[in-house]
């Protein structure tokens, strides 16, 4: 009898694990690999598990959003982790907004949900396969960047963020988000206090750091980049002048038929039937000796998870700000 209960003991041990890696964590400690496996088997049920409602989603998200992106009306905004395309529909749909949103993800199967749902906006959504920690972009690119319900998820939440704010223009701002509740308590590492998040902002070069009430699970982060913008905005940018090539970092991409050639190493990156560039895994070259080229100038490109939400439902939304900057205040 003892040896019975004590077998029952160890499977509600063993069920209790595996729900803790591989639910509450969604994968995250046992690596990349597994957390891009979960999203891409759950890809086309995901907007559903999720429940995203469009009214919901203009009041609770739009709000900061567009609110942050006023005086920019024509921005280039990037969504880190963008999923199944969440942010850039949002902001496709709003028309005050008139600029292009690229986002970027490493779940292949995410990312095709996401360019169904965007094909009607054209170029003015592009969408990218590729990792967070080395981002595929020149300095001071973009007007605005968002990345939510996904730092606690990150490989190297520091690494992504240094890369976010690298890309973000004198003045940009950050939209992010924080996890809070009982999920977060059992998250060790990776769900970082206010205080903690904060300090990792401010040494990254971004001030004015604020955190609001937006759902039961999560706070969500606004922060502005130090400098004053300069006259070009990012918005004005095309693709291939932002774009830099992951295997040497330079931005001479030309677009052809079907894929993005690098100029400078000839890596070759094919656009997929469904629009999404291929970055993520390196381009093919276009001879040996370029490619000794590309790999003694690369700066190398590491590898992160997959965009990673948890769902969760709105809370009020009264602001509990820690900022001293109020002009993120909707």
């Amino acid at each position: 009898m003892p040896e019975i209960l004590l077998l029952g003991v160890i499977g509600l041990a063993g069920v209790a694990l595996a729900w803790w890696l591989l639910v509450t964590t969604e994968g995250v400690y046992l690596g990349r690999r597994v957390v891009v496996w979960l999203y891409d088997l759950y890809a086309h049920r995901y907007d559903r598990i999720k429940g995203f409602d469009p009214d919901d989603e203009a009041t609770f998200l739009g709000r900061y959003v567009f609110h942050a992106l006023e005086g920019a009306p024509a921005a280039l905004v990037l969504d880190v982790a963008t999923g199944t395309g969440r942010l850039p529909l949002l902001l496709m749909e709003a028309p005050a907004f008139n600029g292009r949103v690229w986002g970027l993800d490493l779940s292949r199967r995410m990312l095709r949900v996401a360019a169904e749902k965007l094909a009607p906006y054209g170029q003015r959504t592009r969408l990218l396969w590729q990792a967070a920690e080395s981002l595929p972009f020149v300095d001071a690119a973009f007007d605005m960047v968002t990345c939510l319900e996904a730092l606690e998820f990150f490989t190297d939440q520091r690494a992504v963020l240094a890369e976010i704010a690298r890309v973000l223009r004198p003045g940009g701002v950050l939209v992010t988000t924080r996890r809070l509740g009982r999920d977060a308590a059992l998250m060790p590492g990776k769900a970082l206090s206010e205080e903690n998040l904060a300090a990792l902002l401010g040494a990254l070069g971004l001030e004015g750091v604020a955190f609001y009430p937006w759902q039961m699970d999560y706070d969500i982060v606004l922060a502005q980049k130090t400098g004053a913008p300069s006259a070009g905005k990012g918005g004005v940018r095309p693709l291939e002048e932002a774009l830099c090539c992951p295997a040497c970092r330079a931005a001479a991409f030309v677009e052809t038929a079907g894929a993005l050639r690098c100029e400078a190493c000839g890596a070759r990156y094919p656009i997929a039937g469904d629009g999404v560039i291929l970055l993520h895994g390196g381009g093919r070259r276009a001879s040996a000796g370029r490619a000794r080229h590309a790999s003694s100038s690369s700066g190398g490109s590491s590898s992160y998870s997959s965009s990673s939400h948890s769902s969760s439902s709105h809370s009020s939304s009264s602001h509990s700000s820690s900022s001293h900057s109020p002009s993120f205040s909707p």
